[in-house]
């Protein structure tokens, strides 16, 4: 299964033999999406590597690489589905059905929603001491 889903993201080919040809304005606008959850990616795997080599070590042990984990995960993962929600569209529009649902971006906001409360609470802590 999983084979097949990786093998549509570097065959693009393939998929242009399914259904008819979509709108080429909707394949562009499909493109646009991919590479802006692309640049995403990359913001975070920047941060992440912003985060390990340039924050002085906080007073909680290993905050520092477990922000620089997230980041560095979350950009990871940004990326993988940036390409299979781009497979998964493109071929939805050659088979006329409906776009692929995402929940990606409501995790991700919740996960930095929950990442910007916490650092909150840790620097207003530690302004206590």
């Amino acid at each position: 299964m999983i084979l097949r889903v990786i093998r549509h993201w570097f065959d693009p080919e393939q998929e242009r033999t399914v259904g008819h040809r979509p709108d080429y304005r909707y394949s562009l606008a499909n493109e646009r999406t991919f590479l802006a959850w692309v640049r995403t990616g990359l913001a975070l795997l920047g941060g992440g590597l912003a985060v390990a080599g340039f924050l002085p070590r906080l007073r909680v042990t290993h905050l520092r690489e477990a922000i620089a984990v997230v980041l560095l995960v979350l950009g990871g993962a940004i990326g993988l589905h940036a390409v299979d929600h781009w497979a998964r569209s493109e071929r939805a529009m050659r088979l006329d059905q409906p776009l692929p649902p995402s929940r990606l971006p409501a995790v991700l906001a919740l996960t930095l929603a929950l990442g910007a409360l916490a650092l909150i609470i840790i620097i207003a802590v530690a302004g206590m001491r």
